[in-house]
């Protein structure tokens, strides 16, 4: 459900909780009067716009009726009239004259009438007041030219989810109060500089879900206010340099969801940004170029697209960034050095892409983090001290990995007995190797069960081993081809059923050994 009219819907039901009072003693048949300035009619049989509306009457509502047309008399006896909503009925046709006697309007919502395809120029002609104008979810496929003139005092409107396949030029040319426009959700394949034309005051432009694939440098030239610009899924393929450069005010820029292979901050122009919000999701990206001038970044959202490898001075410059998105990619490794300077940073989402292995001090740098996402990824072991850097409370994915589960991962073993409480889907992450500890999650496996067997070449041949006892002491002299990291354990079980442990490590890696040396443990 769309979010607003969900809003309206709610506003409905909590007025329906007022009990009834004396004023609804004269509200209008079919309808319900739940103050003396509202009135709600939400009857479908009704096919009329209500008659005998009290003068104190200001909101009308109208929802679900089968009311078809507006004639140029069907709302001359409501005048007073400063909000008029028709929400989901089956308006046909509107006469041109229809709203001439309403000039109070300040609110007025034509939605959800599939059968409404057009409306004649000079319709809001008296509207002088109107500040909202929503006309979303009809069947226009175009707007005469003028229709808007003498709105000048109109701070939004609204015309998604139509089927609008252009607009005129200069539409909009004297709606200087206009902040909102939302043309989202229709068939538009091309806009120009003449199609904002006179918006000087425009906040927030919103064409997501239309059929654009050509942008042209003189496309947002007239737009110097703009705070957001969202151009999700559209079929743009390629961003001219210095496209959005005019854009000096703009936060907010999204692009989901299009064609782009490849990013690079040139389209946003030579200088410094107040950019805040870049919304790359679902593009064709294979290429990132170094992001100089966007300093003032907090979120950045790259994933869905199809990055293999990122250079490691790519974000050096985004000192502001707080959200960093890569997920669903094909990273295969990432530089050391890839979050450097990101002091800011508290969510690195790094879900679903083909990391085998990570860098001890990825993440040396960031210790506000508060959600890291690994899962889903190639990874095996993670190294000493990777996730022992964040000091606020943080959650942590590391599900969806082959967990190798061997002498190397004592350190991630640790960590999540440690933290456990921290970690999402911690039922989730099992090992997938060694065979007889496969899908055994990792936090059920006692620490004594994760050792490494040595290579075949590590082994020493205990056929050169020889056994002899001295004065009580066994000996066990094994004669070893080449150095060894080996320690030797001997388990010695007593009398009582009691059980000895003897360990005998390799001498320090520093020490030199020759192809001769032999291995002595003594065992009393």
């Amino acid at each position: 459900m769309d979010k607003q009219l969900g809003q309206t819907l709610l506003l409905v039901l909590l007025l329906c909780q007022i009990g009834t009072s004396d004023w609804q003693n004269v509200c209008p048949y079919k309808c319900h009067c739940f103050t003396p300035l509202q009135v709600l009619c939400a009857e479908e049989r009704m096919s009329s716009f209500p008659r005998n509306i009290s003068r104190q009457v200001r909101e009308v509502i109208i929802m679900t009726s089968s009311v078809s047309y507006l004639f140029s008399h069907s709302l001359m006896e409501s005048p007073q009239l400063t909000r008029l909503i028709f929400l989901n009925n089956a308006l046909r046709s509107i006469h041109l004259n229809a709203f001439e006697l309403l000039t109070e309007l300040q609110e007025l919502e034509l939605s959800g009438n599939p059968p409404l395809d057009h409306l004649l120029p000079g319709t809001f002609s008296k509207q002088e007041k109107l500040t909202k104008l929503l006309l979303n979810y009809n069947s226009f496929k175009t707007v005469r030219p003028g229709m808007f003139d003498s709105l000048k005092q109109l701070e939004v409107l609204q015309m998604k989810s139509n089927i609008l396949s252009d607009l005129p030029p200069f539409l909009f040319q004297n709606l200087s109060s206009l902040r909102i426009l939302d043309l989202s959700q229709n068939k538009l394949q091309n806009v120009t500089g003449e199609t904002f034309s006179g918006l000087a005051s425009l906040e927030i432009l919103k064409l997501s879900n239309n059929l654009l694939s050509n942008l042209t440098c003189d496309t947002f030239h007239n737009l110097s206010h703009l705070t957001e610009l969202h151009l999700e899924w559209n079929r743009i393929a390629h961003l001219d340099d210095g496209i959005f450069s005019t854009l000096t005010n703009l936060s907010v820029l999204n692009l989901q969801g299009n064609l782009l292979t490849s990013f690079s901050d040139k389209a946003m122009g030579s200088e410094p940004t107040n950019l805040r919000v870049l919304n790359l999701k679902g593009n064709r990206l294979t290429e990132l170029s170094f992001l100089r001038n966007l300093s003032s970044l907090t979120d950045l959202m790259l994933s869905g697209n199809q990055l293999s490898s990122i250079t490691d001075n790519l974000f050096r410059r985004l000192t502001a960034l707080e959200n960093l998105d890569l997920s669903d990619n094909q990273l295969t490794s990432l530089p050391e050095g890839i979050f450097k300077n990101l002091l800011s940073i508290k969510v690195i989402n790094l879900h679903n892409n083909n990391l085998t292995e990570v860098d001890a001090k990825l993440f040396e740098d960031q210790i506000f983090v508060e959600r890291l996402y690994l899962s889903d990824n190639k990874l095996e072991t993670l190294p000493l001290g990777l996730l022992d850097h964040f000091i606020t409370q943080h959650i942590v994915r590391l599900h969806g990995n082959p967990w190798r589960c061997d002498c190397q991962l004592w350190y991630l073993h640790d960590w999540l007995l440690d933290n456990g409480q921290n970690v999402e889907m911690l039922d989730m992450m099992a090992c997938e190797s060694p065979y007889f500890l496969r899908k055994r999650t990792v936090v059920s496996i006692p620490r004594d069960q994760l050792v490494c067997l040595l290579a075949e070449d590590q082994t020493p041949d205990l056929n050169s081993c020889s056994l002899q006892i001295v004065n009580n002491t066994m000996i066990i002299r094994c004669k070893v081809e080449k150095c060894s990291p080996a320690t030797v354990k001997v388990l010695v079980q007593e009398e009582n059923g009691g059980v000895r442990e003897h360990i005998l490590r390799n001498a320090s890696t520093n020490s030199q050994c020759s192809k001769d040396s032999l291995k002595e443990g003594t065992i009393d």
